[in-house]
């Protein structure tokens, strides 16, 4: 399964391996992951990262808000135009800074507080993510439920897809002209 993971740079989506095996019941599922380059200058060399796409993870830091924010005025527009019909889910990272005193410090002489599970909630909703989930690659928190959560999703969105006769080639609308 082809994971694409986007998200500002810097917000901690960067992962120790490119492939993930997740059991759930009987079965295994690898998901293959495909970090993509955050920075807003190289969305044309990301559009060659989403052709066939099967799920997308949309990374923001839970200390960021300014890449919190950037979800629905950069990511979420973006993944719509190149895969509007690939299932993604929001994740809030760095969730183990979320209480660290200096953090928390730096955000609130600019004002800024640590964005909430209820924030993140909100905006998946409000966005369509197929769910909200938190992690910490730094500590290992939460990642498991989020490639869990992903790999679940993943299945219900293929089962609606064969109950429509949905062609698995039009998930992702990336066109690559030589």
């Amino acid at each position: 399964m082809k994971c694409v993971v986007v998200g500002d740079h810097a917000v901690g989506k960067v992962f120790d391996t490119s492939a993930v095996t997740i059991s759930l019941g009987k079965d295994q599922h690898t998901l293959n992951l495909f970090d993509t380059d955050g920075t807003f200058l190289e969305h044309t060399k990301r559009a060659s990262t989403y052709i066939q796409s099967e799920v997308l993870l949309v990374c923001f830091s839970v200390v960021s808000p300014q890449s919190f924010q950037n979800v629905e005025a950069n990511w979420v527009p973006e993944i719509r135009h190149y895969c509007p019909y690939v299932p993604w889910l929001l994740v809030g990272t760095q969730i183990d800074l979320r209480e660290d005193p200096q953090v928390l410090q730096r955000l609130s002489s600019k004002g800024e507080g640590a964005v909430t599970v209820e924030q993140g909630e909100e905006l998946a909703r409000k966005l369509g993510a197929f769910a909200y989930v938190e992690c910490s690659a730094w500590t290992q928190t939460g990642l498991k439920d989020v490639f869990d959560e992903t790999v679940v999703d993943l299945e219900i969105e293929q089962a609606i897809r064969a109950d429509m006769d949905f062609s698995p080639h039009s998930s992702c609308a990336v066109c690559v002209v030589a």
